[in-house]
């Protein structure tokens, strides 16, 4: 089963994956290289609309996920 990466994790190996900068992907996103940063840095309160824009970039959207689902794969790391 895949691991289950917090945003940060995500949105940084996403965007390294395809070889782009914290610019390149506010830009291509619509969005400010501060909102970038701060999603890379883990800031707890951030617009839904935004970060949904910038996953949207990799075919991704927030959603739900089971407090069990998230325990049970602590336990197996």
């Amino acid at each position: 089963m895949e691991k289950h990466l917090n945003l940060k994790e995500f949105l940084k190996q996403k965007r390294k994956s395809v070889n782009m900068t914290q610019v390149d992907l506010a830009e291509k996103a619509g969005v400010g290289l501060r909102f970038i940063r701060e999603l890379e840095q883990g800031k707890t309160t951030l617009r839904l609309d935004k970060v949904n824009q910038v996953l949207d970039l990799f075919g991704h959207k927030m959603a739900p996920v089971s407090d069990k689902l998230i325990e049970s794969e602590n336990e197996e790391s």
